[in-house]
């Protein structure tokens, strides 16, 4: 089993830490963007779309999504439990999952790609679309921080998948879009404190 990882890339970063949270060691191959390591005819046959994560398991079977891959550990190594325990906790997690992807996750990719200078030659940028997807980023924090009055972590009572995947997406959002959370949004400021404080953290 091999997992195929870029190095400082949001969504193999979700399924490190996921791991990490698991206490799962897996064998792990960092490729390198800059010299399009992905885009290799030999890494090329095992995901054409050319994305990381990519997990090999013993039999050459290929997983690739983060999300799919953390639910194959999920169903593997099931506690501590970081998609729900119940059928209701599972779609809360499922529910908050999504809403971390789509209102935070997919507008930091955005404006890293269409803003940073690592993607000039590599994607097509349009630079309007990332500046609009900056300001959706701000308004995204400005709407979390009001959904965390009250409540230690995003899905459910306990650490899950959702707070994986917006830790990882206000990582990135402080380290490439260069908007760190700011100073008075008290609940979110709170919750990052807390889960940054984990030692998968740095996974």
């Amino acid at each position: 089993m091999k997992l195929y990882d870029l190095k400082g890339a949001p969504n193999p970063r979700r399924v490190k830490i996921f791991l990490a949270e698991k206490r799962i060691k897996v064998p792990i191959e960092t490729l390198d963007l800059e010299a399009g390591a992905h885009l290799t005819p030999g890494f090329l046959a095992r995901n054409p779309l050319g994305k990381l994560p990519v997990l090999e398991l013993d039999d050459g079977t290929v997983l690739c999504e983060s999300v799919a891959i953390c639910r194959y550990f999920e169903e593997m190594v099931p506690e501590p439990p970081l998609f729900g325990r119940s059928t209701l906790e599972r779609a809360q997690v499922e529910m908050w999952n999504r809403r971390m992807e789509h209102e935070l996750l997919l507008p930091v990719i955005d404006v890293f790609v269409h803003t940073h200078p690592l993607w000039v030659g590599r994607r097509e940028q349009i630079a309007a679309w990332g500046e609009a997807q900056r300001k959706l980023l701000v308004e995204r924090m400005r709407w979390l921080d009001r959904e965390l009055e009250g409540k230690e972590f995003i899905g459910v009572q306990r650490y899950d998948m959702a707070d994986i995947t917006a830790q990882v997406a206000l990582l990135t959002a402080r380290g490439v879009a260069r908007l760190p959370i700011p100073d008075d949004h008290k609940n979110l400021t709170r919750w990052w404190a807390s889960v940054s404080k984990r030692p998968t953290a740095r996974a």
